[in-house]
């Protein structure tokens, strides 16, 4: 299974001192707006996000059809696909894609810890 580009979506109490440290240790702004409580942040190839008040829990995010540079991949595994295989192996899931549908979409799971997973695909 092709998952594609993973992030770490952080839910922050203050995004702006989030966004000090994590320049700090050498992070840079990737995108997002500030002003909105949002920013995508790299260094390298590894890319969090912050959040200010948009959910409960950090979230492992998955982007079938991005890398890590939010650019489009020309192969990919649709997110329709993953969920079916996810189907199979019995994995419960806290949102779904209608399999009916093409393009964007999104579900979500949580792992035995309850932590939070996004798989988004953006086109």
């Amino acid at each position: 299974m092709q998952l594609g580009a993973f992030s770490l979506s952080l839910n922050v109490k203050d995004i702006h001192a989030s966004k000090a440290f994590y320049e700090k240790i050498g992070f840079e702004v990737f995108s997002g707006d500030i002003d909105q409580n949002w920013l995508i942040m790299k260094n390298g190839k590894t890319v969090i996000g912050l959040f200010q008040g948009m959910f409960e829990k950090n979230i492992l995010t998955f982007n079938p059809g991005w890398d890590e540079n939010a650019q489009n991949l020309e192969a990919f595994e649709d997110i329709r696909s993953i969920q079916k295989k996810l189907k199979a192996e019995g994995i419960p899931f806290t949102t779904v894609v209608d399999e009916t549908t093409h393009g964007p979409a999104s579900f979500s799971i949580e792992d035995p810890d309850g932590n939070p997973i996004l798989f988004d695909q953006h086109r």
